[in-house]
């Protein structure tokens, strides 16, 4: 429903940004919730209204969701290497309860989750589908069984509370405007660099341009159908492919050798045993190697036949992501 406000919350981070962009371009009344003490370097140029708050302050989310027909979630907490998943459970599902609940309340045209591609489940016949169930929470750790909890906990407003939901499985998205950067944004910019000296034999992962992933969430608000999921993800690529396209957009060093997933689970055990011993949060983990590969490719037509989603090509959205991680490098 073009023309009504919307409501993007997290418009601060990455997606959220994106999401918030594309509203705003095709002419939108754009509301955003932000705390303030957010970045909000990839919003400013946007002429948006800002409210602010966080997701457990129950009146700001009843005054932000005030007026609107269309509420964009896209905050979440991406820490899947804590030690201690209590923080992650906090933001992700209890957090989003409360949004859930001021989201009932508000009598929403809809609500658009933004949940992850790690939801789906595995399967070794095919590309996995929205149809194929969380499978293996005996390998996932905190962060990926906080995304399954808060994803059935929105399917399950959308069943028993009539909340007019849907989720968004977002794959690894890649673009500009990524000034965190997100966990799988550091790599592509250190390929800017010249500095990743390697690359991980036979690993791949889903991924998506940032702005066809954003263009999704928004078609999701019009041609949704409530209480599904949609993937979106645009193809699978590989480790190597991913570093290469980077490094050449911006005439880096490429990576020299590929080097065996076993040798990184072998880091990442090390990295176990040394977050123990030291008390520390270490990003190379078993967790985090697991994550680098445990995904099948999968298929994203029914994003394609129910909202008329056409993702371009990942590979332009890397090189621009490239370009602007060695822009915003050279600038600080």
């Amino acid at each position: 429903m073009a023309g009504q406000k919307k409501l993007v919350i997290g418009a601060s981070g990455f997606l959220g940004s994106h999401v918030s962009r594309a509203l705003v371009e095709r002419g939108d009344d754009v509301r955003v919730l932000i705390r303030t003490t957010s970045s909000t370097a990839a919003i400013d140029d946007l002429n948006v209204e800002r409210c602010y708050g966080d997701i457990f302050d129950d009146a700001a989310l009843a005054a932000a969701m005030t007026g609107c027909d269309d509420v964009f979630y896209c905050a979440v907490d991406t820490r899947a290497w804590l030690r201690d998943p209590t923080p992650l459970f906090r933001t992700n599902v209890e957090g989003l309860r409360h949004v859930l609940d001021a989201a009932v309340a508000a009598d929403l045209h809809r609500f658009v989750f933004t949940s992850s591609f790690t939801t789906i489940g595995l399967r070794d016949d095919g590309p996995a589908t929205e149809a194929d169930a969380f499978n293996w929470g005996e390998r996932a750790g905190g962060y990926i069984r906080s995304r399954v909890e808060a994803e059935n906990l929105v399917l399950r407003y959308a069943r028993e509370k009539g909340l007019p939901a849907v989720a968004m499985c977002v794959s690894n998205t890649y673009g500009p405007g990524d000034f965190g950067p997100t966990p799988h944004g550091m790599f592509v910019s250190a390929a800017a660099s010249g500095k990743v000296p390697f690359y991980v034999e036979g690993v791949a992962n889903e991924v998506v341009g940032i702005e066809d992933a954003a263009d999704a969430l928004v078609l999701a608000a019009e041609k949704g159908r409530n209480g599904e999921r949609y993937i979106v993800s645009e193809r699978m690529l590989s480790a190597r492919e991913l570093a290469e396209t980077a490094a050449a957009a911006v005439s880096a060093r490429p990576p020299k050798f590929g080097v065996p997933l076993r040798v990184m689970y072998a880091l990442g055990y090390f990295g176990d045993v040394m977050r123990t011993v030291l008390r520390l949060d270490m990003k190379l983990c078993s967790q985090s190697v697991r994550l680098l590969n445990v995904m099948p490719p999968m298929d994203h037509g029914k994003a394609e036949r129910e909202l008329g989603w056409r993702p371009a090509p990942v590979h332009d959205a890397i090189r621009r992501a490239a370009v602007f991680y060695l822009e915003l490098r050279r600038n600080r």
